[in-house]
């Protein structure tokens, strides 16, 4: 797909899975599972999608993926499988190493976003991308460094401290054009400061969901995860962003759909639905 100067890619790194019932909130089994089956430990099965943009100039991945760096115990718990799809794998396909990578935007700091930003060298934490600039929300930044006891699991300090010891962290305050034709809006229901990144050439536009809308599933206003801080606010972040979607025709990708990986929503009498299915 183009979008103005840019290519976009779909880069798989691979696949892992959440307890279905955190994944979808207060809405019953019965009603998820149809979409959404689960296994014997109730995990749904969940992509690890990054989003690869380039030009003449850049070379730009928005999400890292889960990374290599989690234990054999947390691999099980979380059904970690990079057997198909890794990130390496997945940029050989457009002829490109990590090295090439000049930006990487990280829409928040929990580790299936970032874990892929750094890998372990004997002891020590190196980045994967040694040539590239991180770009993510001071809010966010900040929030990681002191999160609450509810959501302190998601971040692995370490990403964090490496990608800023390597001077290659930039922080950004708000809503922002980061790079030409690339914003970047918060929603903090998810996480305090989650940023999602909108390309667009004032024609078409395609915007990284992040976790703001994790499966096509998220699309009915009342799936929201357990895990988000701001419930109230994630219902009112998710009916801002459809309603735009469906003024502007942009195209939503997700991050976390097992199959799906874009979309193009409509508002009908019940609420927001899938118009038409984007292939990237």
């Amino acid at each position: 797909m183009k979008i103005g100067q840019y290519e976009l890619h779909s880069i798989e790194t691979g696949r892992f899975a959440l307890d279905g019932g955190a994944m979808f909130g207060i809405v019953p089994k019965e009603i998820w599972s149809k979409l959404n089956p689960s296994d014997d430990k109730n995990r749904v099965d969940m992509a690890l999608r990054s989003l690869l943009i380039m030009d003449d100039k850049r070379k730009i991945l928005v999400d890292t993926g889960i990374g290599t760096k989690l234990s054999k115990k947390n691999q099980k718990i979380y059904k970690l499988d990079q057997t198909k799809y890794n990130l390496e794998v997945s940029l050989e396909k457009y002829d490109l190493e990590t090295k090439d990578i000049t930006d990487v935007i990280l829409t928040h700091l929990h580790l299936d976003h970032v874990g892929g930003a750094t890998y372990l060298k004997g002891k020590k934490q190196k980045l994967t991308f040694p040539n590239a600039t991180y770009y993510v929300q001071k809010t966010h930044y900040e929030w990681a460094l002191k999160p609450s006891e509810k959501d302190k699991g998601s971040f692995i300090n370490e990403d964090i401290k490496a990608i800023e010891a390597e001077g290659k962290l930039r922080l950004i305050d708000g809503y922002a054009m980061i790079l030409p034709n690339i914003d970047v809006i918060i929603y903090d229901g998810h996480t305090i400061g989650q940023q999602v990144i909108k390309i667009s050439d004032g024609i078409d536009t395609l915007v990284y969901c992040g976790d703001v809308i994790p499966f096509t599933s998220h699309i009915r206003l009342p799936y929201i995860p357990s895990y988000d801080i701001n419930p109230i606010t994630s219902i009112e972040d998710k009916e801002k962003l459809l309603t735009r979607a469906c003024n502007g025709d942009w195209i939503l990708f997700f991050e976390h759909d097992p199959v799906t990986v874009a979309v193009k929503v409509e508002k009908l009498e019940k609420g927001h639905t899938i118009k038409e299915t984007i292939s990237l």
